[in-house]
């Protein structure tokens, strides 16, 4: 039978020390932009480029989200945040669309979907249910059984 007092009785255990930096480690920017755009570069791994630096993917994605919401734009390749890249998504532009002369200018304009090397036109008003049906179909159709 165990009883407490038995600890006391082995003699010296062993006692692990831990030397160096403290857990928390601080970045400058530099080094966070340097690491954000390394995992910017194409073919690049959040997973990696965080097993390199010895870091949790994670962080690195909160680094990533948060150069985003600041609107930071991080070249891939260069540690400066600071570089005018261009950005990832081409923002869109709302242009004023001129009628074509065939058309009578109340005529409203449909939808045009190419899909699967077919193309469904859909008019104005057309039933929502119904669209999504047919191109349920046409996508089977063009998938591989």
């Amino acid at each position: 039978m165990f009883d407490i007092n038995d600890d006391t009785k082995g003699g010296y255990r062993r006692i692990e020390l831990l030397t160096g930096p403290g857990r928390r480690r601080r970045w400058s920017a530099e080094e966070k932009a340097q690491i954000v755009a390394e995992t910017l570069a194409p073919g690049a791994r959040v997973s990696e480029v965080a097993r390199r630096w010895d870091l949790s993917p994670q962080q690195v994605f909160g680094w990533r989200r948060a150069a985003r919401m600041d609107g930071t734009r991080v070249r891939a390749g260069t540690p400066s945040a600071s570089g005018s890249a261009s950005p990832p998504f081409v923002p869109l532009v709302a242009a004023a669309a001129s009628t074509p002369a065939s058309l009578p200018p109340s005529a409203p304009a449909g939808i045009e979907i190419r899909i699967a090397g077919a193309v469904v036109r859909a008019a104005p008003g057309t039933d929502a249910e119904h669209l999504a049906t047919v191109l349920r179909a046409v996508r089977r159709s063009a998938s591989p059984s």
